[in-house]
């Protein structure tokens, strides 16, 4: 019996440990799953061009700490894009150990009727065979035709309107492109080419906190020497966008992928607006008074139909709205407002509003909250006549008394 209780013991350590050992053999991919991160690194010709074809080429890299042992790449391309053959549209990879990564070519064909601007393309991607496909999405940039002129464009002019935008304003962007040239043609190698200039597209790209609504812009007609274009966009801005210099991108299509251009357009913002500031003490005396305020635009730019409106319980003022006017950067206005108070109390808050325009962005601050004083020395001094009145009365009659009883 001892015997078979030793052999159960051992049977049982030995299966534990087999337990055990099982347990650590799980391969590494298993315990830590294989991470894929996409990426199209480059196509060439750039921008893709219409009407021919684009190699695009995809790099797939496992960032994880497990291997993936079956990874498979997959093109599926949108409009204007195409396969070059419904064949190669899976790439089998294979093994992707950890920080290490694989790079493939697809040829795309680019729709002859397709317009410049932008296409997108989608790539999947698998870990091993059966399992599920994971998409990412990527645009590519779609050109158009290459002339043979030598005009070259510039960016000549910027204009903001407003000139400096204020959180949440709605405006616009403009840009003058001129075609620099002095002459009209040249000769070059025995061949005669003109300088007229293209703008084929242009497409003006936002930023965080600042949107560009307008669609890219698409033009087909020349811009002789010394001639110019003048491109508008519309942009919003964001509430909680930062004070100070944003930089939009603009990037435009010439005569040819040669003549292409991107730019860094500057577009500023400040939250800075109208300050209202008392010039002399607030106070009115026995229900009345004149108030005297400065108001001062502490914006960058000029602002429009600033007005200045005051409010407080028991108060009525007049002007009950003060128009101001439009006001230049740093621009000081004195204003006047009469005040009429029947409150029994020996002071009021004031709120101060400032309405206002910055472009076409109509603007209501409440600038300022500030104690009006209401004094009524009136009560002081007729208290001091009837005491007065009241002595004088009580040294009379008695005088009067006396005076009387002497004549008698």
């Amino acid at each position: 019996m001892r015997l078979m209780d030793d052999i159960k013991r051992y049977l049982g350590i030995f299966l534990c440990a087999a337990i055990l050992s099982g347990s650590f053999m799980v391969p590494v991919s298993a315990a830590s799953p294989a991470t894929m991160k996409v990426d199209i690194i480059d196509y060439d010709p750039f921008p893709a061009r219409i009407g021919e074809y684009v190699d695009v080429r995809v790099k797939i890299e496992n960032t994880g700490y497990g291997r993936a042992d079956a990874v498979s790449l997959r093109m599926d391309p949108g409009y204007p894009f195409a396969l070059d053959s419904e064949k190669n549209a899976i790439k089998y990879i294979g093994i992707l150990a950890p920080d290490s990564a694989a790079v493939h070519e697809f040829r795309l064909y680019v729709d002859e009727n397709a317009k410049v601007g932008t296409g997108s393309v989608d790539v999947y991607y698998q870990v091993s065979e059966g399992e599920v496909w994971y998409k990412s999405s990527f645009k590519l940039n779609v050109g158009s035709s290459t002339f043979n002129s030598k005009g070259t464009m510039e960016l000549t002019q910027i204009v903001c309107d407003p000139v400096v935008f204020m959180p949440g304003d709605t405006g616009t962007v403009s840009f003058v492109l001129s075609n620099t040239a002095k002459v009209s043609s040249v000769n070059m190698d025995a061949v005669d080419y003109d300088y007229n200039a293209r703008v084929q597209s242009a497409m003006l790209k936002g930023v965080e906190g600042i949107d560009v609504t307008s669609k890219i812009y698409e033009g087909s007609g020349i811009i002789g020497p010394g001639d110019s274009i003048t491109l508008s966009y519309n942009v919003g801005i964001a509430d909680d966008v930062r004070d100070g210099t944003h930089y939009l991108d603009l990037s435009m299509v010439g005569n040819s992928h040669a003549y292409n251009n991107n730019w860094r357009i500057p577009v500023k913002v400040d939250s800075a607006s109208v300050k209202v500031i008392p010039s002399k003490p607030l106070d009115i005396i026995n229900g009345n008074g004149i108030l005297e305020f400065d108001v001062a635009n502490m914006h960058p730019n000029d602002l429009s139909s600033v007005s200045v409106k005051l409010s407080a319980d028991g108060v009525t003022f007049s002007p009950e709205e003060y128009f101001v006017g439009s006001m230049r950067a740093d621009e000081l206005f004195t204003i006047e407002i009469k005040a009429k108070s029947d409150s029994e109390l020996s002071s009021v808050p004031v709120t101060i509003t400032v309405d206002y325009r910055n472009g076409i962005n109509q603007h209501s601050n409440d600038v300022a909250v500030r104690e009006l004083s209401i004094v009524t020395e009136g009560k002081k001094n007729n208290g001091a006549l009837v005491s007065v009145a009241a002595i004088l009365l009580f040294l009379f009659v008695p005088a009067v008394i006396f005076m009387k009883r002497r004549k008698q």
